[in-house]
């Protein structure tokens, strides 16, 4: 069979042969060039918007409801974890959900192609609240992370009183991704060993609700009274999210670790986190607040906390506060982590990773 590369023979025929000279290479390297380009080009025509990446969200929910992850755009090996156990996809509450509530909470991160989502469902048609998270890659679901509470009174607060979060932020007053997440784990070093002494970036309207409760700013209750923050001996829901930190009764969490900010969105200054809260007990129960009274509080037992937790973030201050949080074993992983980190009271956005 001939040469396909020289396949004149020899002769008069040989001149026929190609030349790769200097300016042939040049030209198959524009070339190779031009294909990059090219196909840069085509992955950010699959870039998703706010609108695309949201509408993951939903197509998510709606296969679980379906109980067919077929109903949903998966990537091939893509990981699912629930409640910060790595499971086969349909299982666990694939298997039990049963609706999408009313509340509905998107944190939507263009540039990282993410998008988390804080909501109310229903489960064997009872009430429950989802934190879910999705990493998008060309228009296929690469990463699903959701944490499920269940308690129907967490949901009927949340569709009751649940924050909206839909105002953008003014272009001018837009912080950077860094700069809320800085912001955000202020709140968790805060907490953390709290010594009512730390930089607490609280704005006068600051609220928090967990598991669909105000934990912030409660009314007093007919026939009774607000606690003195100088004289209690545990922090209290009637008081601001300021007096609460400089209380310095907050100080039985002695590790919020795991610090994961996995969707940034600068347009509305939300950020979203998973994170674990620690309380080791036995001693750690006993400390001084800052004004040096001696106080015993917090679990009786070690105790670990696993939340979703999201803040609205204007001007460098925390306005509102979202959490669902349920117990899970002490010293629990996320399944996104590694040991280390796992243990690490660090800040980490993990959407860079």
């Amino acid at each position: 069979m001939p040469d396909p590369y020289n396949g004149f023979g020899s002769g008069e025929a040989c001149l026929a042969r190609p030349r790769f000279d200097s300016m042939t290479l040049m030209s198959a390297k524009l070339f190779l060039v031009a294909i990059a380009l090219t196909a840069t080009v085509f992955g950010q025509a699959k870039t998703c918007d706010r609108a695309c990446l949201e509408a993951y969200i939903d197509k998510y929910l709606d296969a679980m409801v379906a109980h067919d992850p077929a109903k949903a755009p998966f990537a091939r090996g893509v990981k699912f974890t629930e409640n910060g156990q790595r499971l086969e996809l349909g299982d666990g509450l694939w298997n039990t959900i049963t609706g999408k509530g009313t509340y509905r909470l998107f944190v939507t991160d263009v540039e990282a192609q993410q998008v988390a989502f804080l909501g109310s469902i229903t489960e064997s048609n009872v009430g429950a609240v989802i934190g879910l998270r999705l990493k998008v890659r060309n228009n296929q679901i690469t990463e699903a992370e959701h944490f499920v509470q269940r308690s129907p009174n967490s949901a009927a607060g949340f569709e009751r009183i649940g924050y909206k979060w839909t105002e953008p932020v003014p272009v001018a007053e837009r912080m950077s991704r860094e700069e809320l997440v800085k912001t955000a784990n202020m709140y968790f070093s805060g907490m953390q060993k709290n010594d009512g002494k730390g930089d607490y970036p609280f704005a006068d309207d600051c609220s928090r609700i967990e598991n669909g409760g105000l934990t912030t700013n409660q009314p007093v209750a007919q026939g009774k009274q607000r606690p003195d923050p100088k004289t209690a001996t545990g922090y209290s829901g009637n008081w601001s999210c300021m007096e609460q930190f400089k209380s310095g009764l907050l100080h039985f969490v002695t590790r919020i670790r795991d610090r994961r900010y996995v969707a940034v969105d600068p347009e509305r200054g939300l950020v979203f986190s998973l994170i674990f809260f620690d309380h080791s007990a036995g001693d750690t129960r006993n400390f001084e607040t800052p004004d040096g009274r001696k106080v015993t509080a917090g679990p009786q037992q070690p105790w670990t906390w696993q939340l979703v937790e999201l803040f609205e973030i204007r001007k460098g201050q925390l306005h509102q506060i979202e959490a669902i949080m349920e117990r899970s074993p002490y010293g629990m992983n996320s399944g996104w982590s590694s040991w280390e980190d796992g243990l690490s009271d660090r800040g980490r956005d993990v959407t860079k990773q």
